[in-house]
């Protein structure tokens, strides 16, 4: 069932086109990741979503309301920012029940649901604390209690574990995909970090310049890019170029079949990610290791290729099973020509 309809959404600010034309549904019970650079207009479209931001045209509908020049503080949307914006000058209970205040709720019946939110975050007992007695991620948890407390249809979240380091971010991705499955949150995240959107959603819709470049599935978005820009920006990978012959497309990398379609003479981009490529003694593709990056469970190689490409390669360190080499010496490089990608544009 749809929840949220986005129809012919566009947004300048001056000249400068944020949001250009965008339509998307996003279903009850769904993740949806906006993914893309700064400056793309993913933040924008989260904002005119929340009521923040006023379109110049197009139209918004949850649950087949048009709810696009409805204020922010109406609709049954909530967020959570990028700063958390918590208030400085109130407790823990404060931040979490202030949305239930302002809605006139009994004091009794606030403090019961705040005292169950803290409990859904893990915050148990934290009612009395101030802010600034609070780590990074327990500011962030108190953050998406309040976001949770009007019960919202859609939760949008801003860039929301940005603020976090590595080990802590990864655990509140497990918190809210907890959290998620527990309420049956339908939730649009706003993100440049391409492992986030991959963890958190459901669908990924990565943006440039105001429009979607490809909306997909994680799976979809990795395997199968759109163009060389999705290609480069989801994960590392290696973008060669070649030409199209009769029935085969040439490239430094050798020759491979050209799928049907593509007329003789069309330049292409070929798409190789580097856990594809295995690094040994024989191979398609002679070169040179440049230098590599011990990571614990894998390592990362830079090869320079003999026919004048510089490639990325991820191999696993599975024990002996591995192949060390050092910089300087002369491997080669193996993958299966299905591992490819042919991009045109």
């Amino acid at each position: 069932m749809v929840l949220l309809q986005v129809q012919s959404l566009s947004k300048r600010f001056g000249e400068t086109p944020a949001v250009d034309d965008l339509n998307i549904d996003i279903d009850s019970g769904e993740s949806l990741v906006l993914l893309g650079p700064s400056g793309c207009g993913k933040s924008t479209l989260l904002r005119m979503i929340a009521g923040f931001e006023t379109p110049d045209r197009g139209c918004i509908r949850l649950s087949g309301q048009d709810i696009t020049h409805i204020p922010a503080h109406q609709r049954q949307t909530n967020m959570m920012f990028q700063s958390y914006a918590l208030f400085p000058h109130l407790d823990v209970a404060g931040n979490v029940g202030f949305g239930l205040k302002q809605a006139g709720l009994a004091r009794a019946h606030i403090a019961k649901e705040v005292g169950a939110l803290l409990d859904l975050v893990s915050l148990q007992g934290f009612q009395r604390r101030r802010i600034s007695e609070l780590s990074g991620g327990q500011r962030q948890r108190v953050a998406l209690a309040r976001a949770l407390a009007r019960k919202p249809k859609l939760l949008l979240l801003d860039e929301p574990l940005g603020a976090l380091d590595k080990s802590l971010r990864m655990e509140t991705q497990a918190e809210l995909l907890r959290l998620r499955q527990t309420l049956g949150l339908t939730m649009l995240i706003v993100t440049h970090d391409q492992d986030e959107a991959m963890v958190l959603g459901d669908r990924i819709a990565v943006m440039r310049a105001g429009r979607f470049e490809q909306v997909g599935t994680p799976r979809e978005i990795y395997e199968e890019p759109a163009n060389r820009f999705v290609a480069g920006f989801c994960g590392e990978t290696n973008l060669i170029e070649g030409v199209v012959g009769w029935n085969e497309i040439v490239s430094s990398l050798g020759t491979f079949y050209a799928p049907r379609g593509l007329a003789k003479g069309t330049k292409v981009t070929l798409a190789l990610r580097p856990e594809a490529i295995r690094v040994g003694t024989t191979g398609r593709v002679s070169g040179t290791l440049q230098a590599q990056a011990y990571l614990g469970d894998i390592t990362y190689l830079t090869v320079a290729c003999n026919g004048g490409e510089t490639l990325k390669v991820m191999q696993t360190n599975a024990g002996s099973a591995s192949t060390e080499f050092k910089p300087g010496s002369q491997v080669w490089l193996d993958f299966d020509g299905r591992a490819l990608r042919v991009l045109t544009d």
